[in-house]
């Protein structure tokens, strides 16, 4: 089965403020990553291509890195995830700039039940609260998307009901 899964934030500011953001992840300064709510996202070296890591059950390595443009990173577990997810700048030649979230992959074996009951649904709420942590990183309100009753369920199911709510740095959720 083919996946292209996409999310996206406009925000008033300059290509290289949101490119600081994109530089930060997996360091202690991470104003990307949602590491209030989710698994940190932790690389065997600093990030450049060939770090290897992931955050949770999740594994993939830097496959590509342009210094405060786009990051890539190529899935090597769980099994059936063949393919890559990262982000980009979109310049929008106005006064603002996307920042995008791009998954792209073939799933097969037990992804192909794991990846649509599990994994997309944590996936869209972890990049929906990434995107929030971006807003809130750069001096903008979040724009937070509720977690579904699934989602919830599943934090709980997988964490032994010890899963942190659903916030932002600054612990604002509207």
């Amino acid at each position: 089965m083919k996946v292209v899964n996409i999310h996206e934030c406009e925000f008033k500011c300059t290509p290289g403020q949101v490119g600081v953001l994109i530089d930060s992840l997996a360091s202690k300064e991470d104003a990307l990553w949602p590491v209030h709510s989710w698994p940190r996202m932790k690389f065997d070296r600093p990030l450049q291509v060939g770090a290897a890591g992931g955050h949770g059950p999740i594994r993939y390595f830097v496959e590509e890195y342009n210094p405060g443009r786009s990051i890539r990173f190529r899935f090597t577990g769980p099994r059936g995830f063949d393919g890559f997810h990262g982000y980009e700048i979109v310049d929008t030649h106005r006064q603002s700039v996307v920042l995008r979230e791009t998954l792209k992959m073939r799933v097969h074996g037990p992804a192909l039940f794991s990846w649509p009951f599990i994994f997309r649904p944590l996936h869209d709420a972890l990049i929906e609260d990434s995107l929030a942590t971006a807003r809130v990183s750069l001096g903008q309100k979040p724009r937070m998307r509720p977690w579904t009753p699934w989602v919830r369920f599943l934090r709980w199911a997988m964490s032994g009901a010890k899963a942190p709510i659903q916030g932002t740095p600054h612990g604002r959720t509207q």
